[in-house]
Order: C-alpha cells, then structure tokens, then sequence
C-alpha cells in the first residue's frame, strides 16, 4: 500500500484511500486527476475492497482507458497482476456494447448487430427521404442526424419526439427519426448513439438486468465528469444508485464541449444524486508557473454559474506573459514565427513542445504561410491543413474552372461537389460573365453564390459553420491577390510547400511546432504556448456574446488555453484584422484585461527570454498531460 501512497499530496491521498460512500472529486487543469483515478482503483483491489472484475472504469477515449489500465497493472503487485484484466477500463460506448451484445437479446437486439459508422446513416437518411419524397436540400441528412442524435442524447424516444415536434421541419424531421429507427431495427443495427440509448431501454425494461450489473460493478469511477450528456448522466445513476460507490472526477472550470451536448451540471448535481457525497478539491497544480496560475485563476474566477477551483503551485518563475499587439494578422503571424525560431534557437527548447492555439481553425492559413516561409516544421493536430480541407478544395477547383475551361481534373471535382444540375447552373452563369474583368474576390464570390455550393452547409451546425469560416477565409487571400491567375499561383505554391514538407513527414511529426483550435488542445501541455487571436468577436466568439452562459464557456476555453502552458505564454492580438475577406478594427478580448496588469508584459519582436526551462526539454514525444481527453 506504501507504494500506492507514494509521492501523492495529502488531497491527493484522502482521496485515494476514502471508502465511506460516493466521492466527488473536482480537480483542476495539471492537479494529476488521473493519477488520482488510477491509484484508487488500485487501492481498492490492493486493500481487499473491490475484486478486480467489481471495478467498472469509464471514460471518453480509448487511449485514456488505456493508459489508465497500463498505470494499473504497473501499480497493482505480482500477484495481483494477472486479474487486472479483469478490471474494465473503457469509454461508454464499449461497456454499453458489451451489455447489448450480452442481454440485448432481452430488447430484441441481436447479439451480432452491426454498428453503423456516420456514412452508413447518411445513406440511410437519404434512403428515408427517397421513400417520403422529401428534399434533402430541405432536410439536410447532417442536419436530420443531428436531430436524432439529440434526441438520443436526451433520451427522447421517436414517440416522444413526435408528441413534441411542431412546424412542417419539425414533424417531418420526427417521423424521419422514426421510419430511421424502424429502419435500424429491420436491419439488426445500432448506430454510435443507440448503444447507450438502448442499454438504458433495457435497464428501464429489465429491472432484474440493471440489477445484475449493479451487482457486478459495484465501484465505478467516471473521468471528465463535466463532458457527461445527458444519458451518459443517466447510465452512471442508474449504475451507481444501489451501492453508492460512484466516484467522479471533473472540473466544471474546464466544461468547454456544452455546443456537443456536455452539461457541467451533471457535475454539480452529483451531490444530490448520491446521498453523503464525499467531495475533494485538488487545487496543486504540477505544470504551470505561478505567474500563468495567476492569470488563469484571475479569468475564471468571472464566471459565476460553478464551482472554481483555486489552484496553486510550487513552480516559481520571473517570466510575465508576454502580449503583442500586433496591426495587422500578418503581422501577428510574423511575430509569432519569429520567436518561435528565437525561442528554438536560443532556449533549444524544441518545437514538438511549442503550441500556436487559436479559437477557429480558418485562423491556421495565415499562420501556415508564415511557418513555411520561415521553414519552421509544424503538425496540425486535429484537422487539415488550411488548403486540404475539402470545403476549400471545391472552391480552389470552381476557380480553375472558371479560369481554365479545359482543366477537367477541376472540372471532375466540382462535378461532384456540386452535382450534375447544380454544375449545369454554374456552366450558365461562367457563359454570361467575362472572367477577366473580374478580381479574385468578385470571381469567387460570383461562383459561390451562382453555383449554389454554401446550400450545402448549415450555419447552425458547429462542424458546417467551421466549414463556411474556411471558405469566407479564402476570401482574405483573394484580397491579397486581385489577380485570379495570381491568386491561383499563391495558393499552388503553397501546396506545393505542403507537399516538401510531406516528404519530411517523419522529421517533423517528431519536431513539428504544434498548430490547433483550443477545444483540440484540452488534455495536452507544452512548455511553450502561443495564444493568437486574443480579440472580441473571435475569443470570446462572435457567436457567444449575447448569453451570459455563452460568454461564460468562452472563458473556460480561455482557461483551458492558458493552463496548457507550463513555462512560457504568449498572448496575442491584431487592432486590425482581415478576416472572412473583410478589414475590422478589433478591440483587445475582454480576458485579456481580467488578467492583473502585474503578470503581463509587452513584447516586441525583438525581445528575449531567459534561459531557464524546464528538465524536459529534450523529449522526443509530444508531451500529454497524465489527464489525456
């Protein structure tokens, strides 16, 4: 047990060791939660409290879950080894696959379903609309998906949903979701959602099996409680209600996905859903400076709707963060790949541990430029390069086209972006103007909007609307080229940097400076961070300035941002910005001046640091927080 104890501060220890009823842990940015996790389900089989097979750990990822069971046989003894196999560590969707497969038959599901993947209920969408003589430019089949899905979420039954619906869309969306699920059925399948949707219609249904599985896992600990939806809230009650042994580790400071249906509440219910909570706070926090700390506590520390943690440090430091306002977003780009290249060079901190984050993924292109410029090596994490993405391949291609009608690989794509009748449509307007007297930006404009091809998207969904970010950000580029044929040759060479650095692939996965949108960087630390479009209107977003709730998760992104730094942090912003094709004076974001004027420093392009960093710099694997989202 003295090894399972080792080096864990003293919150740290009450939680690992308490047994008495359901524990609460909220445990801030760097505060070793996993650690935490992982050693109290070790614990509980070392000390004889939970046989391996009782212990029931969920989570959102299948590498967290591995980790956590590769920590756990590396914490349990010899002789314990062996039954850590027994211990399930894995993310929702897995356990309510596993259940399904075993008692599903009970519901009428057959134990060899098939799960569909989001192609496969596209198609089905669209074989519904055929059947209903329905539009799918009306019924977007993402759109009728994200629909279900929601519904799923909430645990809303096609009945249900139909008793509820309202509006020509409405009704018909809700009778799409049940000729869907009929559909499903017919074909023993499940989609991703329906395998918690359906254990929990079997738990509702089956007492008797709720209360199997009751009896079987009888400890279950839950990671990232704050990102639980609402049936993923339900499935761990339902678990959990008889025995009372339900652990949850979360930090609602760090609730950032509520656009995807997380609800930080469930956090902040779990004290009335489990009678005698036990609640712990790990504040320490093992990454940051107590400068970054500061800054970060100071921001969040705004919001009002949850609990904020405090978090403190032993890591003492003299670098304020630095801010530069920048007057343009070239300019910004251009300060950002400067001390990038300073810091590598002078500090040899390399650039696998140096992070650019930015609110929207349009913001990579001009960052992109200016890297390969500069021949600095980077990775993006969590998406395409800017002129990869397929939204932006389809308008490149419309503008071939349009410049070179014998171009037929252009011809081909736009084709099939568009469609036959919409590609008929375009044809006919490219024959009524005289491409030469048009500027890049009239030209794409002009093809946008006569080809039809934004109908594609919906400005409501949140992965539609990053799309249509991209496309208004070739804008920005047509501004700097009013050329179409030049505006076309920038862009080739882009890509064709693109392609040099592809032939280095390994080097720079190993080296590359890391390049990502703030929601794809929770979970990671770096010693180095860059936060870049610090203004209003893109952090906070425009989108989320009118509710008081949607300022409120801006800030935690905010906070998310600033606590994956663990040395240095940069934070900067353009007083005037093209973006979406358009010139805006930008004011400052409004978390910039929550941060006390005594923890930040202007900086120049010509500045230094100083030359003390952390141990680590040397490390040739991308650094993840133990806390992996």
């Amino acid at each position: 047990m003295s090894n399972l104890l080792a080096g864990l501060n003293p919150a740290q220890k009450e939680a690992v060791v308490y047994t008495g009823s359901a524990l609460l842990l909220l445990a801030g940015a760097g505060s070793g939660k996993t650690r935490v996790l992982t050693h109290r389900a070790a614990y509980f089989v070392d000390q004889k409290i939970a046989t391996p097979s009782q212990i029931l750990l969920l989570t959102f990822t299948n590498k967290a879950a591995g980790e956590m069971k590769e920590r756990l046989g590396k914490l349990l003894s010899s002789s314990s080894k062996a039954s850590t196999d027994n211990i399930f560590a894995g993310t929702f969707h897995s356990f309510c696959c596993r259940i399904l497969r075993k008692d599903g038959h009970n519901i009428g599901i057959n134990p060899n379903f098939v799960i569909y993947d989001s192609n496969d209920q596209e198609s089905l969408v669209k074989n519904i609309l055929y059947d209903l003589d329905l539009s799918p430019t009306e019924f977007k089949p993402s759109s009728v998906l994200y629909f279900i899905e929601d519904c799923k979420n909430k645990y809303i039954s096609p009945d249900q949903a139909k008793l509820s619906s309202s509006g020509f869309w409405g009704r018909n969306v809700a009778n799409i979701y049940q000729k869907y699920q009929q559909k499903l059925s017919n074909y023993q399948a499940l989609d991703f959602n329906d395998l918690l949707y359906r254990t929990i219609d079997l738990f509702l249904n089956h007492p008797q099996i709720l209360s199997k599985y009751q009896d079987v896992y009888r400890f279950i600990l839950v990671d990232e409680y704050q990102d639980t939806n609402q049936i993923q809230y339900l499935l761990t009650k339902l678990l959990g209600q008889d025995h009372q042994q339900v652990t949850a580790v979360g930090d609602a400071s760090q609730a950032i996905y509520g656009w995807r249906g997380a609800d930080y509440h469930n956090l902040i219910s779990f004290t009335s859903d489990f009678k005698d909570t036990k609640v712990i706070n790990l504040e320490e926090n093992y990454r940051s400076t107590d400068i970054i700390l500061d800054a970060a506590n100071a921001v969040i520390s705004r919001n009002t709707s949850h609990p904020v943690l405090k978090l403190f440090t032993q890591k003492k430091s003299n670098d304020q963060i630095k801010v530069f306002s920048a007057d343009s977003e070239l300019s910004e780009a251009q300060y950002v790949s400067d001390k990038i290249q300073f810091i590598h060079h002078n500090l040899h901190i390399p650039y696998r541990n140096i992070a650019v984050l930015y609110r929207m993924n349009a913001q990579s292109r001009v960052l992109e430029e200016a890297f390969l410029k500069q021949t600095i090596p980077y990775v993006l994490i969590g998406g395409l390069r800017f002129y990869d993405r397929a939204e932006v391949k389809d308008v490149v291609a419309m503008l071939r086209y349009a410049t070179n009608r014998d171009d037929h690989l252009s011809e081909l794509r736009v084709e099939k972006a568009l469609g036959k009748r919409r590609k008929s449509l375009l044809n006919h307007h490219l024959e009524s103007i005289n491409t030469g007297e048009l500027t890049s930006i009239q030209l794409l404009e002009s093809l946008v909007v006569s080809s039809g091809y934004l109908a594609k998207y919906d400005p409501k969904e949140e992965d539609d609307q990053k799309k249509l970010e991209n496309i208004k950000e070739l804008k920005s580029v047509a501004t700097n080229f009013p050329k179409p044929n030049d505006f076309l040759e920038n862009i080739a060479l882009v890509q064709q940097e693109y392609s040099a650095q592809e032939k280095n692939k390994k080097k720079e996965n190993r080296d590359g400076v890391r390049l990502m949108t703030l929601h794809g960087s929770k979970g990671l630390e770096f010693e180095v961070v860059f936060l870049v479009g610090f203004e209003e209107g893109i952090l906070p977003h425009s989108r989320s300035m009118i509710e008081d709730s949607d300022i409120e998760e801006e800030r935690r992104l905010c906070y998310v941002g600033i606590t994956r730094a663990k040395d240095y942090l940069y934070i900067s912003y353009a007083t005037r910005r093209l973006f979406f094709g358009k010139s805006s004076l930008n004011e400052p974001s409004r978390f910039l001046s929550e941060i006390p004027q005594s923890l930040l420093d202007s900086d120049e392009l010509s500045s230094g640091l100083s030359d003390s960093h952390s141990d680590n710099q040397n490390s040739n694997e991308l650094v993840y927080d133990p806390d992996i989202y």
